[in-house]
């Protein structure tokens, strides 16, 4: 599968952010789906994962509340809608796709599909 994510940018601290990803093929929903980002200088580090059907997520504790992670099966896309973004949030935002049998999975090794990422910049 080929992945494609998009709707990076520049905001101020408080504000939002929907990110896409959009996968090829017929089997989306087959894929545990996740987000992960990295900030200059750091490394990689999950932020939410959900579920093939989409009924199960979950989220690294610094963005529960604030972050929503979605998928549309028939749009073979996911999304990760970002509210109250703070300046910590700044990072390379990647999607990835996992195979695996598992619920979901907060761990990148895991996941053997990347999208190239895409820009979060969060001014203060």
């Amino acid at each position: 599968v080929q992945l494609q994510a998009s709707g990076g940018g520049l905001v101020q601290a408080g504000g939002s952010l929907r990110l896409s990803c959009a996968a090829s093929g017929r089997t989306f929903s087959t894929y545990v789906m996740g987000w992960f980002r990295q900030a200059p200088g750091k490394e990689r580090e999950f932020v939410a994962t959900i579920s093939k059907s989409g009924g199960t997520t979950y989220y690294v504790d610094s963005v529960k509340g604030r972050f929503t992670i979605s998928r549309d099966n028939a749009k073979n896309t996911v999304y990760l809608q970002m509210n109250n973004l703070k300046p910590e949030d700044t990072a390379v935002y990647y999607c990835a796709a996992d195979s695996g049998a598992g619920y979901y999975s907060m761990h990148g090794r895991e996941y053997e599909y990347w999208g190239q990422g895409t820009l979060v910049t969060v001014s203060s």
